[in-house]
């Protein structure tokens, strides 16, 4: 029996100790961070140069540009290398664990190797440029071939990044086929239990997601993966029903800025107004755009906090749950709050306030949110950090099931005899 197992346990040693040689890497991150302190000092020595020229009257015009394009270049260059100092390090060295740190890069969730190469390929494209720009304002002074060659190396610089760029959506393709997402349960309803893991972190957003197939594959995947309970969209959502003060805030929100600029959206009015629909609507939108989201009923999110709370495990919980840009709380107020609830939903906002969104739905308004949280100096703290950078709005409209069953009761009344 030990001499079948001694192979493999030979293996997994052998593979261990190779695995551990990553750290060789780590004294070259640091030499990179010396390095950065070199450029600080470049820095400041040109700054100071810079402004000793103009007190002084022997700065003209081109001067002052030449001075100024070098202190650009400086930055962009420290700008590269403070990227591959932290995503290269995490990738290919260890884990740096920022999840949760309002400071956390927000390329770093989504960095991977084939990430960083496009990246540092855009950055030295404009590094390049930067360059180029200086030879082009000192023209009278830099010699044709000069010239000549820097465009050439700058050209050569951008085809490169294009060719790099254009590979890495196979690539990305490729290894998402060599590690497909497993499926969760359709069943399971906690929260909790339904997102493992978030999905499409791997992925590049925006103008760095590969394009066709690809973005709507991954779209498809956070989407399913949020737990929405039905796919709702903003096209759907009938405005003309709608009493609203503002009648463009439904297009405002459906661009989604909110989720960059870590702001929330409340959404509050009487039963049947469509706060779940647009609250939906608008979590399909931030999925679309290259977001992780999260619905759960604020009943639900209340038993998934007093779960990690039981464990131990709340502050960890809270920290895991960064991962999702937008988390969605929806019904507030149709169930009054267990205390320990209702101060568990506190910390959940208190957490992720300036730090990430949350789209909120409730059928009260918020003065009156103490009768929900059964404490008033709870519901005080909960509604101030949850409006401050917020977008409130109040769907003041006839419930649309109301509606319904009026438009049926006069179709009926049209389609029979008269009453005589």
């Amino acid at each position: 029996m030990s001499r079948s197992t001694s192979p493999t346990s030979n293996m997994t040693t052998l593979g261990c100790a190779l695995f551990a040689t990553r750290w060789l890497q780590a004294p070259l991150y640091f030499g990179l961070v010396a390095a950065q302190g070199v450029y600080v000092y470049k820095f400041f020595n040109e700054l100071w140069h810079l402004i000793h020229h103009v007190i002084s009257g022997h700065a003209d015009e081109t001067h002052v540009m030449l001075a100024v394009l070098k202190l650009v270049d400086v930055v962009m260059i420290a700008n590269l290398l403070i990227m591959v100092i932290v995503g290269g390090y995490e990738t290919f060295v260890s884990r740096i664990g920022l999840q949760g740190h309002r400071d956390q890069p927000e390329w770093l969730s989504h960095v991977n190797s084939n990430v960083l190469k496009v990246k540092l390929a855009t950055a030295i494209v404009g590094i390049s440029s930067v360059h180029l720009l200086q030879m082009f304002v000192d023209v009278h002074h830099t010699p044709r071939h000069d010239l000549l060659w820097g465009t050439v190396i700058h050209m050569a610089f951008i085809a490169s990044a294009a060719i790099l760029a254009y590979m890495s959506g196979p690539m990305a393709a490729h290894e998402a086929k060599a590690h497909p997402v497993k499926e969760e349960p359709r069943a399971v309803v906690i929260p909790a239990q339904r997102d493992k893991e978030p999905r499409g972190l791997e992925e590049p957003r925006g103008l760095e997601e590969p394009a066709g197939a690809g973005v709507a594959a991954g779209a498809e995947e956070r989407i399913e993966a949020a737990g929405f309970p039905a796919r709702k969209v903003l096209e759907a959502f009938d405005e003309g029903h709608l009493r609203a003060p503002d009648p463009q805030v439904i297009a405002r929100l459906g661009k989604v800025d909110f989720v960059a600029r870590k702001a929330n959206v409340v959404l509050l009015g009487g039963p049947g107004t469509g706060k779940t629909h647009l609250a939906v609507a608008l979590g399909v939108r931030a999925c679309q755009a290259g977001h992780q989201v999260l619905f759960a009923t604020a009943a639900e999110w209340g038993a998934r906090l007093a779960d990690a709370k039981a464990a131990g495990r709340l502050r960890k919980e809270l920290a895991r749950l960064d991962a999702y840009q937008v988390l969605v709380v929806d019904e507030v107020g149709y169930v009054p709050f267990e205390p320990e609830a209702a101060r568990l939903l506190f910390q959940l906002v208190s957490h992720r306030y300036e730090r990430a969104s949350l789209i909120v739905t409730g059928n009260r308004p918020l003065g009156r949110w103490d009768e929900v949280f059964g404490d008033g100096a709870t519901a005080s703290a909960t509604v101030d950090r949850l409006v401050h950078h917020a977008e409130v709005v109040t769907l003041d409209a006839e419930s649309y099931r109301t509606r319904r069953l009026k438009g049926a009761a006069v179709a009926g009344w049209g389609g029979a005899e008269p009453v005589r």
